[in-house]
């Protein structure tokens, strides 16, 4: 499942008798399938945070697929569950509860994974060279830092800009502006984490924004904060 799957990721918590927590994390280019008792469910790109709160005593399975790895499963594009969430059930059928509660139950987690690996291997969609071709593209924009446009993106692959945008919204969910954007803000956010405050002028203009003030709201919907809001909390931290 190497192709579609990424990886399974696991968390359990026991906040019995403790304040609820709420975990966040920031937005990437991938759909998250997520057992959890009663309600698994299959998440899209989420274009903003991901905020939860975790309260009592719980576990959740998850399965991140890789960039464009989740639209076999689909019957529509991937950019229509963008920012939605969707019962598990709708895309894989009453099968899906026998895997819910294997990948819940007491068993190690070898076993769960084991579980994870039978049911999807039972469902292995077809060959789809588009697929590794979307999951290159955007592998492509995360360690190359210098990709900063969509321009930038076409000048390095010999995509045609259209043609980016049809594949990044048929099988990854969002456009290829948004995930450049995203990560190069993510890379944002690592220097402000390392105490390296960052030129916001010289950044507006790298990522290509008509102002400051349209930086600084994609990042506050992506952390939550306004930069300097994330800077003096990121100095209170340390």
């Amino acid at each position: 499942m190497a192709p579609w799957i990424a990886h399974y990721w696991i968390i359990g918590w026991d906040l019995r008798g403790c304040e609820p927590h709420v975990a966040e994390s920031l937005p990437h280019p991938n759909f998250h399938v997520i057992f959890e008792q009663g309600t698994s469910v299959v998440c899209g790109v989420h274009t903003s945070k991901f905020s939860r709160v975790l309260e009592g005593q719980a576990q959740v399975f998850g399965i991140k697929f890789r960039p464009g790895g989740f639209r076999p499963f689909l019957d529509t594009s991937a950019s229509k569950p963008a920012d939605r969430i969707i019962p598990a059930k709708r895309i894989f059928g009453k099968d899906v509860e026998a895997l819910e509660a294997a990948l819940l139950s007491s068993c190690n987690e070898n076993k769960k994974v084991a579980a994870a690996n039978a049911f999807f291997r039972e469902r292995v969609p077809e060959p789809d060279k588009t697929i590794a071709l979307a999951g290159r593209l955007v592998d492509r924009i995360l360690r190359e830092p210098d990709i900063k446009t969509v321009e930038d993106l076409v000048n390095r692959t010999g995509i045609g800009k259209r043609s980016l945008q049809r594949i990044f919204n048929e099988y990854v969910g969002v456009s290829p502006k948004w995930v450049i954007r995203r990560y190069r803000l993510h890379e944002l956010i690592e220097r402000f984490n390392a105490g390296e405050p960052p030129d916001w002028p010289q950044v507006a203009l790298d990522l290509w924004y008509f102002d400051q003030a349209h930086l600084i709201n994609d990042f506050r919907s992506l952390v939550g904060y306004s930069p300097t809001q994330y800077q003096k909390l990121v100095a209170k931290d340390s």
